[in-house]
């Protein structure tokens, strides 16, 4: 904290102590006003403008300092400037007040707070950015809610002035009145609870509620607005209908279906979606492959001798079909239906908010759930239709191996097929606008996983941009520009371009229907994942923020429960603790902020690392090379992220995910005792190396000297002189 905010902090705490110290608050009781009212009258009627200026600053000084007697300043008002000068008076100078004592809390409070719970307090500004000015007229109108609370909570957002102070003016007038109109009855007062009794208090609360009351009337209008045109039916066949069998759609039928709602899955191409057919299964069988590859060449670091692996690169691919297959009934049409979802292969479109076509039918129902996933971007590079690419959809389909390939993104997929070529003896190239691949990691991090690469061969070019594919013939070359605008053409047999995917949106009805999208080509959701028809829900990587199968199936739990139970019980998503990995060689995993987020954010954090060449079993493995990388708050073990580069970072990081998600502390991981030797002592070291960091000096000194004191050598030293 500054000088200036201690400073402005200290002013407070004299004025407020002054207050107490010299008992003025004698002077804010009821049997002080109702003594001196005759006097204060007289005062009022000598000199009313001078009166009512010094009243005006004396409230404004109370509310400001949020000290005890608001209350009986404002009888005091109505008893001696009478209602309609009472309640302007006090309807200022109480706002003012309040403004002042928000604007003290944010300038001496809102820094540090932030920092502390960044992520809270980003989640709170989204909140009130969007509905701060309703929510702060309901609390204004409920006198249960101590105003003097709400300034100082109020501070801590970034609500703006301009709002705070007319929505206070408008909230607190209510109250106001009432108070004031009382004070022109001041004889018949003869406590506060006469005023503020029971029922007023129950008036004002079910005032209170009527702000909810009418944002609740103005859902239902809206929702009547959105769906003018379309015909409700009175009887549905379906309790929800959903497209897309990825994921995210095949979770959210199953949770339907296994509480008992009748639901129908459609999928117009392969069950399991992306992730079984095109993505993780298909991509982590084939890095199965490479490694072994790598492992085989890396023989006489393991005490073989040289080993050159020799196989078909079809047999390769007919592996990862296989693997395909073998997953396969997991996610068939034969499972699902045994548990209860009715599954349709086949084109799904939404006709309307209730019906959707398929196979020559058309379906009713009360929910819709879009979980139609997302497809591979190809930038428009000039030429690139003039090859056959490829992307991570139609790559599994090839049965040659190519000898130069060019992979286009250097991003987790990018990085992964990359490295997985390179080791099955492709010559490659990754091609990379930014100037590092893996862009979203700590820069020491992608760094890792590049040197690497280009240790396994690879040329990595980063910082290039590609402008045209040329081709001539079976020649084919890529023209990249660098940072400087040179031009560097890169000969190549196949490219795969792997620079992200977009969302699936168009070909089943929404944009007929009028469903909103994001600036990035999502579908816009809600809190509970509700488009801007409440009844069409949308999951996965067609809605984002994440395109993960694990958010998906996650996205999928509070999809299905609020399109069944939604209209008695909403439940917000929750995407505070997600977790992810790149299953690169080492793997990258990681879950909430990096070291490079939490400067961006302003985090108040500390950072502390584990060396994986310090770990026995990793020595052991011939794997020794990586780090765990633990972001925690400030002076405490709180974590706030984990990235872990290491074999297997994939499967350790779920030690930190489960501690996130749960509140505990790096000490909690060093008080738990882990299998020797293994790879997952590495969690528990880092933890070790955040203990040593803070371990307690002045303690230990006192522990040494009495450690000292019991071996007698200070006696020693005594007898010796």
């Amino acid at each position: 904290m500054s000088k200036n905010k201690i400073a402005v902090l200290g002013i407070m705490v004299l004025l407020v102590s002054g207050f107490f110290l010299f008992d003025l608050n004698e002077y804010l009781t009821l049997e002080y006003l109702k003594e001196q009212q005759a006097t204060l009258n007289a005062g009022v009627a000598a000199n009313p403008v001078r009166a009512g200026l010094v009243y005006f600053g004396i409230y404004i000084g109370v509310t400001a300092l949020s000290l005890p007697g608001a209350a009986i300043m404002t009888l005091a008002a109505g008893a001696i400037f009478g209602l309609l000068w009472g309640v302007v008076i006090v309807s200022f100078a109480s706002v003012i007040g309040a403004t002042l004592a928000m604007l003290v809390a944010r300038y001496v409070l809102r820094e540090t707070v932030a920092r502390r719970f960044s992520r809270q307090i980003a989640r709170i500004d989204a909140g009130i950015e969007k509905e701060g000015g309703f929510y702060l007229f309901t609390l204004r109108l409920i006198p249960l809610f101590p105003f003097f609370l709400i300034n100082l909570a109020m501070g801590l957002t970034r609500i703006s002035i301009p709002v705070f102070f007319i929505v206070s003016q408008v909230g607190m007038l209510a109250g106001t009145v009432v108070y004031v109109n009382a004070g022109t009855q001041l004889a018949q007062i003869e406590a506060l609870s006469d005023i503020a009794s029971f029922e007023l208090i129950l008036s004002f609360a079910l005032l209170g509620l009527f702000p909810l009351i009418a944002k609740k009337i103005l859902d239902v209008v809206r929702a009547k607005r959105v769906y003018r045109g379309y015909k409700r039916p009175r009887v549905y066949d379906r309790d929800v209908i959903v497209i897309g069998a990825g994921s995210g759609g095949l979770v959210a039928a199953l949770i339907v279906a296994t509480v008992k709602g009748k639901v129908t899955l459609i999928e117009k191409h392969k069950m399991g979606g992306d992730c079984l057919n095109t993505g993780c299964v298909p991509s982590k069988s084939l890095i199965r492959s490479a490694r072994l590859a790598a492992d085989m060449r890396r023989g006489p670091e393991l005490g073989f001798e040289k080993m050159v692996p020799g196989f078909d690169f079809g047999d390769i691919m007919a592996r990862v079909h296989k693997i395909i297959k073998t997953i396969e009934p997991h996610d068939s049409v034969e499972r699902y239906e045994s548990l209860g979802v009715d599954c349709e292969i086949g084109v799904g479109r939404i006709v309307s908010p209730f019906e959707v076509a398929v196979n020559g039918k058309v379906l009713t129902t009360r929910n819709i759930i879009v979980a139609t996933g997302a497809t591979p971007f190809v930038p428009p590079i000039k030429g690139i239709e003039a090859v056959e690419y490829l992307t991570s959809d139609n790559l599994w389909g090839i049965t040659d191996q190519p000898d130069r390939l060019v992979v286009l993104g250097g991003g987790p997929i990018g990085t992964e097929l990359t490295q997985a070529f390179a080791r099955l003896g492709s010559q490659v190239t990754q091609v990379e606008a930014l100037p590092k691949i893996m862009n979203r990691e700590d820069p020491e991090i992608s760094d890792m996983v590049e040197a690497r690469l280009v240790e396994e061969g690879v040329n990595v070019l980063t910082g290039r941009m590609a402008e045209e594919v040329v081709t001539d013939g079976e020649n084919h070359l890529l023209a990249v520009r660098d940072e400087a605008g040179d031009i560097e053409q890169v000969p190549f047999d196949q490219l795969l371009v792997a620079v992200g995917r977009k969302a699936s949106v168009t070909g089943f009805g929404l944009e007929e229907l009028g469903v909103e999208l994001n600036d990035n080509g999502t579908i816009a959701v809600d809190p509970y994942l509700r488009t801007n028809f409440p009844n069409i829900f949308a999951v996965g990587d067609v809605a984002g923020p994440y395109q993960f199968t694990h958010t998906a199936s996650h996205m999928a739990w509070f999809a299905a429960v609020n399109a069944l139970f939604g209209t008695f019980w909403k439940f917000r998503v929750d995407y505070s603790v997600i977790p992810w990995a790149t299953f690169c060689s080492p793997e990258v995993a990681r879950v909430g902020i990096n070291e490079t987020e939490a400067r961006s954010q302003g985090v108040d954090h500390e950072v502390t690392r584990f060396d994986v060449s310090e770990l026995d079993r990793a020595l052991a493995d011939q794997e020794a090379y990586g780090m765990v990388k633990v972001i925690t708050e400030k002076g405490s073990d709180k974590i706030l992220g984990v990235t872990i580069v290491a074999d297997h970072a994939g499967d350790l990081i779920s030690e930190f995910v489960l501690a996130m998600k749960h509140g505990l502390g790096l000490g909690k991981i060093l008080g738990t005792i882990h299998i020797y030797p293994t790879l997952a002592e590495m969690n528990k070291f880092a933890a070790g190396e955040w203990r040593k960091a803070h371990k307690p000096e002045r303690v230990l000194d006192l522990a040494g000297r009495f450690h000292s004191f019991r071996r007698g050598e200070g006696l020693k030293a005594q007898f010796s002189d």
